[in-house]
């Protein structure tokens, strides 16, 4: 049945020594669209929840074996992510307040009504969800941060000591491991490595098998494992600890393997997840340039050279890091893919159209390719359904500006991009968000944006509407003017893409929409 079901479906454990309690909950969990196992006691619980991950556990109070306190205690000791609900028929103020300060969610007294026990558990799961929306968040702003940090250093000590730092505390690893490539010998051997608190002073065992790892990334694959299926990766298995998750991402330079970041983790419970392996990959890309950019520095401080060329490299590469960081949030939605490029696109010629200078064109340009940044936070799969959004959805939608603002705002170079991020749903009649700005108190960024994003939107797919024609669109464009978008850009708009369209289609290239 696990398989027949979406994968963002929660997984829920049942725990009760009453069969039928367990086929009870079972079956009406099930019907609500989640996955759910039952076990008959908390011992049995533990290593279920050993061998899987779960969401919610819905335990008894008194069972044999392992009751549900002491489950919530060991569940706490494990440091599992996962809600938990208690139930009895023997409930007083007394356990359900020991129950609430060993880490339960809710409390729900026997006998009860499914429907109930449907509705809490929903409600646990959405306060799950939003805890972990917002620890995403957290973790991509502490990314920018640490990227920063990273940036104003030109020291190859310091910039590998932040790399490792920040390994281990977002992807909670024991250990962080750097391989480079020897400038003289041309070969991979460990540079740097950092423990976590919890294995000081403890040895563990990082033989790489070099040859299988390079294999895995010649092939273009994500290299994450767990526990035995990790140690191909090894030349020979860890002895001293159990290796429970291994993510290894390689460090390009030029498109050529000049390194790799490892992360272990020896710690039960505690299973790389695959974003964070993607976190993972954006902090190495940013570890690969950073490097390559210190070792030049290092170079050119011996021979006293222009240091400019190095500061300008750091910076776009930065740039880079944070574009690549866009869009790989985009390709995690199919109806997204590419949206911030042509973005991008449509923007510039707009800036082209009204002769701006080539500094002030490629800030629109960048402008472009961040506008949506602040979407880290936002679930797709809620938002592409057929059909209107619901109040609840609209508001989460309607958050991510602001969140665009937060991200690009602490960056120095970036600051110049914040309106594009910010106002791009601002309508020149005062009726958009998130401020109501109007008119010319709309920055001129935003105004711009805007109109590409729309016509972008129009022309791609959705999952609620098939593309509009390139035709149809431009009416809308035309039909807002002066409502929803200025005018005057609107104009420009318009001639600039017609312009586009007839250079195409003169040069024998196909017109899509």
């Amino acid at each position: 049945m696990d398989a027949q079901l979406p994968e963002e479906s929660a997984r829920i454990l049942v725990v009760d020594d009453e069969k039928v309690i367990r086929e009870i909950l079972s079956d009406f969990l099930t019907m609500e669209g989640f996955v759910v196992r039952a076990v008959e006691d908390g011992a049995a619980a533990l290593k279920e929840l050993q061998r899987r991950t779960y969401n919610l556990v819905i335990s008894d109070l008194k069972m044999p074996n392992l009751g549900g306190l002491e489950l919530l205690q060991k569940i706490s000791e494990m440091n599992l992510n996962v809600v938990c609900i208690i139930m009895t028929g023997f409930g007083t103020v007394e356990t359900a307040i020991e129950a609430m300060k060993r880490g339960a969610y809710d409390y729900i007294l026997k006998p009860f009504k499914v429907e109930e026990v449907v509705h809490v558990v929903q409600r646990a799961l959405e306060r799950q969800r939003l805890q972990q929306e917002n620890m995403r968040l957290k973790e991509a702003l502490s990314l920018f941060k640490v990227s920063e940090a990273i940036a104003g250093s030109l020291s190859v000590d310091v910039i590998l000591d932040l790399i490792l730092e920040a390994t281990i505390q977002e992807m909670d690893a024991d250990v962080a491991q750097l391989v480079l490539e020897d400038p003289v010998s041309g070969k991979l051997a460990e540079r740097s490595v950092k423990f976590s608190p919890r294995l000081a002073g403890e040895s563990v065992e990082t033989a790489l098998n070099l040859d299988e790892i390079l294999t895995q990334y010649r092939a273009d694959q994500p290299l994450l494992a767990h526990g035995i299926k990790a140690h191909r990766y090894f030349s020979r298995a860890p002895a001293e600890h159990r290796l429970t998750s291994f993510c290894s991402i390689p460090l390009k330079v030029r498109d050529k393997v000049a390194g790799m970041l490892n992360a272990y983790s020896y710690t039960r419970g505690v299973k790389f997840s695959e974003g964070q392996r993607k976190m993972l990959a954006i902090l190495a890309g940013r570890a690969a340039v950073s490097i390559e950019n210190a070792r030049l520095y290092e170079s050119l401080l011996g021979a006293n050279r222009d240091l400019t060329r190095v500061n300008t490299s750091l910076e776009e590469n930065f740039r880079q890091t944070i574009v690549g960081f866009a869009r790989a949030l985009e390709e995690s939605d199919r109806y997204t893919r590419g949206h911030s490029e042509r973005v991008s696109f449509y923007a510039q010629l707009i800036a082209e159209g009204l002769h701006l200078t080539e500094g002030e064109i490629q800030t629109v340009v960048q402008a472009g390719l961040m506008h949506d940044i602040g979407k880290i936070g936002i679930r797709y799969e809620k938002l592409n359904k057929p059909g209107k959004l619901t109040p609840e959805e609209m508001a989460m939608f309607r958050t991510h500006p602001a969140k665009g603002k937060r991200i690009l705002e602490p960056i120095p170079f970036m600051k110049d991009l914040v309106p594009g991020a910010y106002c791009h749903h601002e309508n020149w009649d005062g009726s958009g968000y998130p401020q109501g700005l109007a008119g010319s108190e709309i920055p001129a960024l935003g105004r711009l944006m805007a109109i590409a994003d729309t016509y972008d939107a129009m022309t791609s797919d959705r999952a609620y509407r098939k593309a509009l024609q390139h035709e149809v669109a431009c009416g809308e464009l035309e039909r807002c003017a002066g409502s929803q978008f200025d005018a005057s850009l609107v104009d420009i708009f318009l001639r600039q893409i017609e312009e586009f369209r007839r250079t195409q289609l003169a040069a024998g290239h196909e017109i899509i929409r």
